[in-house]
Parts: structure tokens; C-alpha cells; sequence
């Protein structure tokens, strides 16, 4: 639909003198292979008065600043953009002044752009592909290469926009362009823009990694991701971790994390998840008797998870989640090695934000023993106790009207009450029962503490 509404907007353009170009990520993903429902398109060679009429004529137009010559359709998925020039005013991201220049030409149209990949226009109607910065060589051989050092320094989110497009594509970055990134400063970047990249990176790339090993090539980890930079170099123990130091483990992890996105319930706070694990270990890693440790590091690193999590999104949802899922990250494993009774899977997935995702993470940070104890992690045991844990939930339980209709009057203990009845349901006692231990369990602390309760 926006494709044949692009080649009619090319037709009166056209008409009226000028050239219509397909731009950006559209041309890119083309020639990749990748369905991409974004269409933009730029128009060359006429006014911007002219292109607005022309678009009344194919439906209702909307402007985003005529003087930046942005323009849409309403209902329309397509995005027209008259050829522009860009001048830095500032040092942040959206520090520019922006002037339509209808007559720039593609060289210099296309020079604004980031890198090479991206910078290629095709001609809506001829299909001409014009590619002024060897956009299509480097797409051949999977390299990630700015433009202009000049203009390309002037926007600090390209050096996040380099590092998710190389994870992304699983591209290599150009060594001059490491170079080039490793003198620009992040600081003036909002969370939102930082966060929009690292959820690209997270949530597109089949290794994740990739996007945190090009900053760090770009040495552009201290700014945004400090406590990642922190586990470069911290050692673990070699018999649990023969991957070597937390910052490989971290991204071994990801790596793995992403093959279950599809599977859980939310996918980019379960690969935050999977990306702050472990900061624990930064906090709580020492030498004990010749062995490496890093005890309580799930509980103890916690104000670094926050840290880390509150840096880069406000999004109660999120940080919900990851607060919970960190400190319980290791339970599924022991769990799965150790075979506890019934009663300890349940309270493990009663904890839990998303019961369900625990396990795929347990899948994500097996442990790979390098000694002759081999632990695999038993997934399905754990997903029959994930069942279990369902069917016990799904089960009548008692609840506060049963207490009061079996004559227990509300209290200040009544919170505490209802705690112990949940807990004879997660140990599978039926609710009768429950019902019974629970009115007994408030009879002997009301007369302990001198109440009248029944």
C-alpha cells in the first residue's frame, strides 16, 4: 500500500520537475533481504509548497515543521521528506538547524547520513540505485563505515546507532570509525534515545553482545553502562565458569537469552534481566581458601541492578521486574541439581514476577561445569514443577471471607493470618484443611498475644 502511494507521489513530482527517492534503513533492508514496513522516501528538485499540493491530491497531509519539509499522509505508513541541510548548534542529539535545500543534490543529501549502509537512494520509479559513499560495498562485506568525519562527530547517538546496527546486521564497525567514536561524548544524550538503541540491540540481534563489544572497542562503556565496564577483568570461579570473567559470562548470557525472547513474557526485561545478573559479583567477589567467590551476590548487588536499570528507563513495569527476577536468578539451577521437595518449587515460583520466565533464564545462565561433576540444568524438571505449581494455584484456597465466615473477626493480624494460609497452599495442602490449620494457627496467636479473635 505505502509503496504504490510512494511510485504515485513519484509520478506528480515527476511531473512537476523534480525526483523521488526511496532512503535510509528502507533501501538497506531491501538489498538485505529484510521486510521492512517503514517507507521513507525524499524528494529532490521542487519547492516545498509544491510537494504539499501534490500530496493533497492523494489524500490529507500533515506537516512536522515546515521548515524542516517533513511532511506524512494521515492513515498512510510513509514518511516524505523533502532533501535538507544540517548544521550542529550544540553538542546534544537534536541540536541541529535543519534548512530544506531542494536543490542540494544526492551527493550532498546523502553526505548528512551516518554510515555508508544507510546513506544509499533509489529512484522510486527507474529503480536507479545511486550510491555516492559505497553504501553497497560495504553492505557486501558487512562493514559498519561512517560518511564524513566532519558532520558524523556532531551527533553522539551515532556512535549507539553504529554499535546496534553492527549487532543487528552481526556486521563488523570500520576501524577508523572505532576510532572516530572513541572522541565523542554521551553525555548529552536523554535515556530515551540511549534506551531506544540498547532495545534495538536487545530485542533484534540474534548476539546482543556485539552492541556491548563495539562500545567497548569505541571504549564508550563508562557513561551509560559503568557497572558493564566493572566486570571486564573480574574473575570467577574456573570450575563453575570456564568462560573466563564476568563481562564474557554477561555476554555469553545475552547471547543465550536471546534464542527464548519468543518464549517469555515480555522480551526486553527479560534480556535486562539476563544483562545485570550478575553485577553482584562486582560487589561481592573475594578469594576464599584458593577458590573464587561471589557469595549472596543476587541480594548484595541489587542498588547496582537499581542503578543500572533507573539510569536508562522509568518504567515502573520494568523495574519491577528486574528487581524481582535478579535476587531469585539462582534458584532455578539449584533447584534443578538439587531436586527439592514440592513445596520448595512452589515458594520459588510464587516469588516470582513471571514464574515461566525464571526457567528460560535458567536455560540462558546454565552453568558449564569444567569438572567431572557435570550440571546440565534439568529444564524439564523444572517445567513439570512449573505444572505442578499451576495446577496448585488453579486449586480452591482459603481466602479472607473464609476466615471471617468461620467467625474470625478482622485484625491488625489478619495480613499475617492469610500468610500462613498461602503457605500451606503452596506445601499442596487442600483447602479445607488449610482452612482448619489456619483458624488453629490464629487461635494460638491471638491467646499468646491476650486477643479474642473467634
Amino acid at each position: 500500500m505505502s509503496k504504490s502511494i510512494a511510485e504515485r507521489i513519484a509520478e506528480y513530482v515527476s511531473e512537476a520537475g523534480g525526483r523521488t527517492f526511496y532512503v535510509g534503513g528502507f533501501v538497506r533492508d531491501r538489498l538485505l533481504g529484510i521486510d521492512n514496513k517503514d517507507v521513507d522516501i525524499e524528494v529532490h528538485g521542487i519547492e516545498p509548497a509544491a510537494l504539499f499540493e501534490i500530496l493533497k491530491k492523494i489524500g490529507e497531509p500533515l506537516t512536522y515543521g515546515k521548515s524542516f519539509g517533513v511532511f506524512a499522509l494521515k492513515g498512510e505508513d510513509i514518511d516524505i521528506a523533502m532533501s535538507r541541510r544540517e548544521r550542529a548548534t550544540g553538542t546534544g542529539h537534536r541540536d541541529f538547524d535543519v534548512e530544506v535545500d531542494p536543490f542540494i543534490g544526492t551527493r550532498e543529501a546523502a553526505r548528512r547520513r551516518d554510515f555508508t549502509i544507510n546513506s544509499m537512494m533509489e529512484d522510486v520509479l527507474t529503480g536507479e540505485l545511486v550510491d555516492h559513499f559505497g553504501g553497497r560495498r560495504d553492505l557486501d562485506e558487512e562493514v559498519i563505515r561512517h560518511i564524513d568525519p566532519a558532520s558524523f562527530i556532531e551527533d553522539p547517538l551515532r556512535v549507539l546507532r553504529g554499535a546496534q546496527f553492527a549487532a543487528r546486521f552481526n556486521f563488523a564497525i570500520a576501524p577508523d570509525t572505532i576510532e572516530l567514536c572513541r572522541g565523542i561524548d554521551l553525555s548529552t544524550l536523554s535515556h530515551e534515545r540511549v534506551e531506544e538503541e540498547l532495545k534495538k540491540a536487545l530485542l533484534k540481534a540474534d548476539k546482543p553482545s556485539v552492541f556491548f563489544e563495539s562500545l567497548r572497542a569505541m571504549d564508550q562503556l563508562d557513561v551509560w553502562f559503568p557497572e558493564l565496564k566493572q566486570t571486564i577483568g573480574l574473575e570467577q570461579d574456573p570450575v563453575f565458569h570456564p568462560e573466563g570473567d564476568v563481562w564474557t559470562h554477561t555476554m555469553e548470557v545475552i547471547d543465550r537469552a536471546a534464542a527464548f525472547r519468543d518464549r517469555v513474557s515480555e522480551p526486553y526485561r527479560f534480556m535486562l534481566l539476563a544483562l545485570t545478573h550478575d553485577l553482584g559479583k562486582i560487589v561481592t567477589t573475594e578469594l576464599k581458601n584458593g577458590r573464587i567467590h561471589a557469595y549472596e551476590h543476587e541480594v548484595k548487588g541489587m542498588p547496582l541492578v537499581e542503578a543500572f536499570i533507573d539510569r536508562l528507563t522509568n518504567e515502573k513495569e520494568i523495574r519491577d521486574y528486574v528487581f524481582n527476577m535478579v535476587p531469585l536468578h539462582m534458584r532455578p539451577n539449584v533447584a534443578a541439581y538439587s531436586k527439592p521437595v514440592l513445596k520448595s518449587t512452589n515458594r520459588m515460583f510464587d516469588a516470582a514476577a513471571v514464574p515461566g520466565d525464571l526457567i528460560w533464564f535458567a536455560e540462558a545462565d546454565k552453568p558449564v561445569f569444567s569438572g567431572a561433576d557435570a550440571f546440565s540444568g534439568d529444564k524439564e524438571f523444572l517445567l513439570e514443577r512449573l505444572k505442578a505449581y499451576e495446577e496448585t494455584m488453579a486449586k480452591p484456597y482459603v481466602m479472607g471471607r473464609d476466615l471471617i465466615e468461620s467467625g474470625l473477626e478482622p485484625g491488625e493480624d489478619f495480613s499475617e493470618i492469610l500468610a500462613y494460609a498461602h503457605k500451606l497452599r503452596l506445601a499442596g495442602i487442600e483447602k479445607e484443611s488449610a482452612l482448619k490449620q489456619a483458624l488453629t494457627y490464629a487461635r494460638k496467636m491471638r491467646k499468646s498475644k491476650g486477643k479474642n479473635g473467634l
